[in-house]
């Protein structure tokens, strides 16, 4: 089929990078990354980014397109990926688009939110603000006019934060309300050929895989990883900083946790990534779902998925 776009949807650790691989070398396609964390250059062992061999064996995109200290949005990966895409339907191949950011892929199915464009003054202020106050006295105000954006905003989140604040200042509604327009008012984008594939773990399975993949990133170098980027002196931008996997060994080393609590506050925080996406994507129409068992290998998944996939 024309301009197809297959996606592979499912919670951290579900699996999804090994099976998008292994069907992209089936159908002779390329893989584009939708993953917030995978954009850094450097952020490799926290982010479960493919290997160099890997990607020598199927082309990927939308990998190391930045560095930690710079800021990456949205409306630049959905830019980005339009571009990728236009590239592999050049080619007369399929696309497989793989990952776990709800944002992102949302965005990148349906469109962006057409809110308002940013103001550099409002900016400027609440980060003068956010360093004079605190987090908690933003997040605070932002549980005042827009409770549930708040509720799903975490309290250190500056970027989201200030973009709540600021949609309500520049419009004097609550972003909460104007997304809920966009999700009635949106559909899937109709210039591509779209396959939602999902796959699903038990809840115990799940997280006994996180547990283990973290255990793995460790013995891997993740902590060694983690210190040059969280000692560049060009910073890190609030993006990167969020993410799980380094987040909590930056806690570890400005002496907020000790090691051993900020593997374990890893696994936690993975989990709890894994639950908000396990909801949400409960809730997206059309999906395909593959119910994994906890010892299938990827063959047998494959096997599964290349009839729903042409």
């Amino acid at each position: 089929m024309q301009n197809r776009v297959i996606t592979i949807l499912g919670c951290t650790a579900s699996g999804k990078g090994t099976l998008a691989r292994a069907l992209a070398s089936e159908l002779d396609g390329e893989i584009v990354s939708v993953d917030s964390m995978k954009v850094y250059r450097g952020m490799d062992i926290g982010t479960a980014k493919p290997t160099a061999e890997q990607r020598a064996a199927v082309p990927h995109h939308l990998l190391d397109v930045a560095d930690p200290w710079e800021s990456f949005s949205a409306a630049r990966f959905v830019e980005l990926a339009d571009r990728a895409v236009a590239e592999i339907h050049g080619r007369d191949r399929p696309v497989i688009a793989v990952g776990g950011t709800v944002l992102y892929f949302k965005c990148f199915y349906e469109g962006m939110f057409a809110g308002p464009s940013a103001d550099p003054a409002i900016r400027a202020e609440i980060r003068e603000r956010a360093e004079r106050e605190g987090l908690d006295a933003l997040h605070a105000e932002l549980t005042r006019i827009d409770p549930e954006a708040a509720a799903r905003i975490h309290r250190n989140d500056l970027r989201r934060i200030e973009r709540a604040l600021e949609v309500h200042r520049l419009t004097g509604k609550p972003i909460s309300e104007l997304q809920k327009q966009w999700d009635r008012e949106s559909l899937r984008r109709p210039d591509w050929n779209w396959l939602l594939i999902g796959l699903r773990r038990e809840r115990e399975v799940a997280n006994r895989r996180i547990n283990e993949r973290v255990r793995r990133m460790i013995v891997a170098g993740l902590v060694e990883e983690a210190r040059p980027i969280w000692s560049d002196p060009r910073g890190v931008s609030d993006q990167a900083r969020q993410a799980v996997g380094y987040a909590e060994l930056f806690d570890h080393f400005e002496g907020g946790l000790s090691l051993e609590e900020a593997i374990e506050k890893i696994k936690i925080d993975s989990r709890h990534l894994a639950k908000a996406q396990r909801t949400w994507l409960k809730r997206l129409k059309d999906v395909q779902w593959i119910d994994v068992e906890e010892n299938e290998d990827v063959a047998s998944v494959l096997s599964r998925v290349k009839p729903l996939a042409g």
